[in-house]
């Protein structure tokens, strides 16, 4: 079965930092493009990070762009998402999204607050 699990998120104040991680299981994934997305309340889905197979290439949105990183690591299935400078507006349901072809699967999601 295809599975991906996030865990890492929490409460931490402005400032702060969290290091996402999401685990993979029941599919290649050093062959697929690996994504964070973010959902936040009143807005709609963001893609906030993504990273392609093998990690050669990395984008960001703009707004977490000097602040976070995403990358991988093919032999333990893991992409993580470290998460510097946290701003309040950053607090949302993060999710881990698999991506080759024409296939995708998303992780359960884990919940980030950044709060005073």
């Amino acid at each position: 079965q295809v599975q991906l699990v996030e865990s890492g998120g929490g409460l931490v104040q402005p400032g702060g930092s969290l290091r996402l991680s999401c685990a993979a299981s029941g599919f290649s994934f050093s062959n697929c493009a690996m994504s964070w997305y973010r959902l936040a309340p009143g807005k709609g889905r963001e893609l906030v990070a993504t990273i392609t197979a093998f990690g050669g290439s990395r984008n960001y949105v703009d707004s977490v762009k000097g602040r976070f990183t995403i990358s991988r690591d093919n032999e333990k299935k893991q992409v993580y998402l470290q998460m510097n400078s946290l701003k309040p507006e950053d607090t949302a349901v993060y999710y881990c999204y698999a991506a080759r072809g024409s296939f995708g699967s998303w992780g359960q999601g884990t919940q980030v607050t950044v709060s005073a």
